[in-house]
């Protein structure tokens, strides 16, 4: 008598319910994926190949940039100034007199300043009295051996100092103070360490001078420029209240006016005296002798994977199509 073993089928699955499972034809064997690739492997290294030299190209032809930067100090980090400082230190007596100094409120001149810096007005002031429209706008590369820039013809041209660009209009040849700001903004930064205080301002440019120069005038002209500010709301203050002093006959109330005078004189000569006024300079921009970027090695990585990947891609795309099919 033969003895007949039951055939146990292998899938669990069959096992329990006495069918077989066939795959489904939506399944990805990643066999087939790598198989694809596999096939398509002299598409993918030539497109690899072809990008890298694309990317090794493109990177000895982009022009080096510098970078210079300053780290300041706050001069005084909170001050009140004007009227309103006057208000808070003598705004009860003041209105004995009928005056209203208005509200106190202290003002953090650090980031009132670099408000300014970053304004629109401050940059067109900036550009036209220093007249570095061309070397913003038209810069094109920088001899290192005499220092010197060579501007786009096709922008500029530097003979003759005349703009030379073609545009549409509303725009016109020389660059308007719009497009200066929105270039100059792109090359600024300022930077708050919020732990220190401390701030740094930096230009980046294809001449390292011009960037070392341009920081420097960046920390004058910023610091003139809120001298001027709290020197003229001194003055304002000061003939407001001799002015007030002319109505007034009480002895108390024209006393306190005098002290409110004096605060105000003591601003103006305390402004007159510091030329850091706003920012005092802890390490001065300095002309770098090494490029801050382009980082050329890391464009050609980038620029090779980047091709290796949309070869693969592709591959994948027409392997996927065909199956389809």
């Amino acid at each position: 008598m033969n003895n007949i073993s039951p055939q146990v089928p292998q899938d669990p699955i069959a096992f329990t319910t006495g069918y077989a499972i066939a795959p489904t034809s939506n399944e990805i064997d990643l066999r087939e994926l790598f198989s694809a690739v596999w096939a398509g492997k002299w598409l993918i290294m030539a497109v690899t190949f072809v990008f890298a030299i694309a990317s090794v190209v493109i990177a000895l032809m982009l022009p080096n940039i510098y970078k210079s930067e300053a780290l300041l100090a706050p001069a005084n980090v909170e001050q009140q100034g004007g009227i309103g400082a006057l208000a808070s230190q003598f705004g009860g007596l003041a209105s004995m007199a009928g005056l209203n100094l208005g509200g106190g409120s202290s003002i953090d001149k650090t980031q009132l300043a670099i408000s300014v810096l970053k304004s629109r007005q401050f940059t067109s002031n900036f550009i036209k009295d220093h007249d570095i429209l061309p070397q913003l706008m038209a810069a094109e590369s920088w001899n290192q051996s005499d220092d010197s820039l060579a501007y786009d013809k096709s922008l500029y041209d530097s003979s003759k100092q005349l703009w030379v660009r073609e545009v549409e209009a509303p725009k016109q040849p020389k660059p308007s103070p719009q497009e200066a700001y929105k270039t100059f903004s792109e090359i600024i930064e300022v930077q708050v360490d919020k732990d220190t205080g401390l701030v740094r301002i930096s230009i980046e440019h294809l001449s390292p001078t011009i960037a070392q120069q341009w920081v420097t005038w960046l920390i004058e002209d910023i610091n003139a420029e809120m001298k001027k500010r709290e020197v003229s709301e001194a003055i304002k203050s000061t003939e407001f209240l001799e002015k007030q002093i002319s109505e007034t006959n009480v002895a108390d109330i024209r006393t306190v006016l005098y002290q409110l005078i004096e605060e105000q004189t003591k601003t103006i000569m305390f402004a007159e005296v510091r030329d850091e006024y706003v920012f005092k300079t802890i390490d001065p921009a300095i002309v770098a002798e090494e490029k801050f970027k382009p980082k050329r090695a890391l464009v050609c990585i980038v620029g090779t994977l980047f091709g290796g990947f949309l070869a693969s891609l592709f591959v994948l795309i027409r392997f996927f199509l065909r199956k389809a099919d």
